[in-house]
């Protein structure tokens, strides 16, 4: 599908980047939050994260994937794993074909007190989705998706030192 031209009445370029960067900030200051009442860093909420896309589905997480996803250390990655063990959201277990290689499993039982926490999130989510008509909605969903694409491609890219956006 072509790109569309802004509209002329919409926010201007700056006003819309102030409106994601709220956004992204105070969703960046609930996982601190939620973080700090678990008793973990911000980094083991985005570890934590990575972890549940990962799997869902049947996926596989290692260690050296979180390392390249979160841009961590071997050391850091281990700390993190460490934690999020001890706090009872991830299990670690060896592959069956090759036991030397470590597969990183979401706990299931850790989900009710990221649910408990979380659901007010949802609350508000849902809240805010009743002023907006269906149509909306899709339009919104279809930017926020490109945004994340986008974003995520312009990471990566700078991470391999390649960006030239």
């Amino acid at each position: 599908m072509p790109p569309h031209p802004p509209q002329e009445s919409g926010p201007d370029r700056r006003a819309f980047g102030g409106l994601l960067q709220g956004l992204a900030s105070e969703m960046n200051l609930l996982g601190h939050d939620f973080a700090a009442a678990q008793g973990l860093h911000a980094t083991d909420v985005q570890a934590l994260l990575a972890v549940m896309r990962g799997t869902a589905g049947g996926g596989v997480v290692t260690p050296g994937r979180l390392r390249e996803e979160l841009a961590l250390t071997s050391g850091a990655v281990t700390a993190v794993l460490d934690r999020l063990e001890r706090a009872g959201h991830i299990r670690r277990t060896r592959d069956e074909a090759d036991r030397r290689q470590v597969n990183i499993h979401y706990n299931p039982g850790a989900s009710a007190l990221a649910t408990a926490w979380f659901t007010p999130v949802a609350e508000c989510t849902d809240a805010v989705r009743e002023e907006f008509t269906a149509d909306q909605l899709h339009v919104v969903a279809r930017f926020l998706g490109r945004m994340t694409e986008e974003l995520e491609t312009l990471r990566r890219a700078r991470r391999e030192g390649s960006a030239d956006r």
